[in-house]
C-alpha cells in the first residue's frame, strides 16, 4: 500500500508548502548571506516538515518511518559516491589523471587555445568526476595563459567553465551525476549514455562557437612557462605514461563490451588504480590504503599540482553522502506525507504532456538553483518532486534524471549568489554576469534538452507493463512495515 493513500485528508497546496519556503528562506539566510553549509537548513526544513506533518494528525513514529524510507530510497547512490571517492584515490596515486593531465597540457596550441582549454578541462573533469577541482586547477593556469595572449577573462572563464561542467557532468565518478541517477532510480550508464543526447551536441556548438571566437587570437604571443611548469612538476612526481591509460580504457570496455553495471565497473577501477599504485608509482602498501581512505597527500613547489592531486579518499566523499542523507530526510517527509503529492498536483496542471514535464523540471530545477543556492538541492528536490509523475507518463526515469542534470547542474553557474556561482568568482575571478554569455555549454544544453522534449527525439518511453513495474518496486511499502496512518 502506498503511504501516501493513508493519508484522510489530502494537504492544501499552501500548507504543503510551508516546509519548502522556510527551508528556502534558512538556506538563503545560511548559504549566502552567513557563507556555510547547506546542512543546517535542510535539517531545519525536515523540522519544519515534520511539524507541518504532525499538526495535520500524523505520529512521531510515522513521521521518522518517512525519513527513514526516503534515505533508503538514496542508497545505492550513497554507495556509488563512497567508492567515486576510492576510485579517485587510487587514480591520483595510480598516476592515472597525472598522465591524462600530462597529455592534455601537451595540446595547448595558442591558435586554439580556447577550444584547447575547453578540451583539456573536459578531459581532467572527467578523470576526477569534479568541475571545481578542474577550474581550481587546470582553469585558474588557463585563466593565465589566455591572460597573456591578451584574451578577454570572461572569455576564458566560459570555456573553462563549458569544459569542466562538460566532464563534471559526463563522468561516472561526479557526484551530481551520482545523485541524479540514484534518487531517479536510473543506472549510472544508463543515465550517462542517455545525456549524450543533449550534452555532446552541447559541446559540439561549444567549441565551433570558440574556435570562431579564439582565432581573432591566433596572432597573440603567449608564454608557456605556466603549462611548462606544470608538465615539469607531473614528470617529477609521477611516473608518466601512456600505458597507465589502459585504466580508464579498461573500464570503459567493462562497461561497454561486458554491460558491467556502475559498481563492478568502479570496483575494477579502483583495483586497477590501486595495482597502479604500488607497482608502477612505487607507493609503499600504507600510502595507498591511505590514499582510499583519506585521498591522497603530495606537497610540492607548484601549488596547482598540490590543489588538484591532494583529492579523493571515502573521506572526501563524506560531505555528500551527510547533505544527500539529509536532504532525502526532508525529500521523504514531503513525499510519504502527501505534502509532494498536492504541490505537484498544481504543477501538473501546468505541465502537459512530455514538453510540459521536462520544461516544467528544468525550470524546477533552476528555481532551486536560484533559491535554495545550492546544485545538490536542484537534484535532489525536483527528483522526488517529479519521479512518480514520469513514470506514471510512461516516461522513463532517464528522461528525468538527464534533465536534471540539464537543468540543475548547468545553470547553477548563471547564479551569482548560487554556491557555484560564489565559487567560480573566487577561484577564477569573473562574475556570473559576465562570464555568463560565455558558457555556451551551460546555456545551449537546457535549450536542447527542449527542442528534443517537443520533437520526440531521445525521449524513451516505457510500457503499462514496466510502468506498473516500476511502482510496485519503488512506491510499495515492505509487507513487514506497518502502514502510516495519521492519528
Amino acid at each position: 500500500m502506498n503511504i501516501n493513500e493513508n493519508a484522510k485528508q489530502e494537504f492544501n497546496f499552501f500548507v504543503a508548502l510551508i516546509p519548502l519556503v522556510l527551508m528556502i528562506a534558512a538556506m538563503g539566510t545560511t548559504v549566502v548571506w552567513l557563507g556555510q553549509d547547506p546542512h543546517i537548513p535542510l535539517i531545519f526544513g525536515t523540522a519544519s516538515a515534520a511539524v507541518v506533518a504532525m499538526i495535520h494528525g500524523y505520529k512521531w513514529d510515522d513521521i521518522e518511518k518517512m525519513m527513514f524510507k526516503g534515505i533508503r530510497l538514496a542508497l545505492p547512490a550513497i554507495v556509488i559516491i563512497m567508492l567515486v571517492g576510492l576510485i579517485i584515490g587510487s587514480w591520483i596515486g595510480g598516476g592515472i589523471v597525472a598522465t591524462m593531465i600530462y597529455y592534455g597540457l601537451a595540446l595547448i596550441s595558442p591558435a586554439l587555445f580556447l577550444v584547447t582549454i575547453v578540451l583539456l578541462c573536459a578531459i581532467v573533469s572527467l578523470s576526477i568526476g569534479s568541475s571545481w577541482s578542474t577550474m581550481a586547477t587546470v582553469g585558474v593556469a588557463g585563466m593565465g595563459i589566455g591572460l597573456s595572449m591578451e584574451i578577454p577573462a570572461a572569455m576564458i572563464a566560459g570555456a573553462v567553465i563549458s569544459g569542466s561542467y562538460f566532464g563534471d557532468k559526463m563522468s561516472p565518478m561526479s557526484d551530481t551525476t551520482n545523485l541524479a541517477a540514484g534518487l531517479t532510480n536510473t543506472d549510472l550508464f544508463v543515465h550517462i549514455k542517455h545525456m549524450f543526447y543533449t550534452t555532446v551536441p552541447g559541446l559540439v556548438i561549444a567549441l565551433i562557437a570558440f574556435f570562431i571566437l579564439g582565432r581573432q587570437f591566433g596572432g597573440s604571443g603567449a608564454t608557456s612557462g605556466e603549462v611548462t611548469s606544470m608538465m615539469e612538476a607531473l614528470k617529477e612526481n609521477f611516473i608518466i605514461s601512456p600505458w597507465l591509460l589502459l585504466v580508464p580504457l579498461a573500464m570503459i570496455l567493462g562497461i561497454v563490451i561486458f554491460k558491467m553495471s556502475a559498481i563492478p565497473a568502479l570496483i575494477v577501477g579502483i583495483v586497477l588504480g590501486f595495482l597502479c599504485h604500488l607497482f608502477v608509482q612505487g607507493g609503499d602498501l600504507g600510502a595507498a590504503v591511505g590514499a582510499l581512505q583519506s585521498g591522497y597527500v603530495i606537497e610540492t613547489d607548484n601549488q596547482m599540482i598540490n590543489d588538484l592531486f591532494n583529492n579523493g579518499g571515502l573521506q572526501g566523499m563524506m560531505f555528500t553522502v551527510s547533505m544527500t542523507v539529509v536532504a532525502m530526510t526532508f525529500a521523504g517527509i514531503l513525499e510519504y506525507s502527501g505534502m509532494l503529492k498536492s504541490i505537484m498536483a498544481q504543477i501538473i496542471k501546468v505541465a502537459k504532456g512530455t514538453f510540459g514535464m521536462v520544461g516544467s523540471t528544468i525550470v524546477a530545477a533552476f528555481t532551486t538553483n536560484a533559491t535554495c543556492s545550492e546544485q545538490y538541492i536542484s537534484v535532489v528536490v525536483p527528483s522526488r518532486m517529479f519521479l512518480r509523475t514520469y513514470i506514471e507518463k510512461n516516461l522513463h526515469s532517464k528522461n528525468l534524471s538527464r534533465s536534471l542534470e540539464d537543468g540543475g547542474t548547468l545553470t547553477s553557474v548563471f547564479i551569482p549568489w548560487n554556491t557555484c556561482g560564489v565559487y567560480i568568482y573566487g577561484v577564477l575571478g569573473v562574475a556570473a554576469w559576465e562570464y555568463a554569455p560565455f558558457a555556451i555549454l551551460n546555456f545551449t544544453v537546457p535549450v536542447i534538452a527542449l527542442i528534443l522534449a517537443a520533437t520526440g527525439i531521445g525521449i524513451e518511453k516505457i510500457t503499462d507493463e514496466e510502468k506498473d513495474s516500476f511502482i510496485r518496486k519503488y512506491y510499495s511499502d515492505d509487507t513487514d512495515e506497518e502502514a502510516i496512518d495519521p492519528v
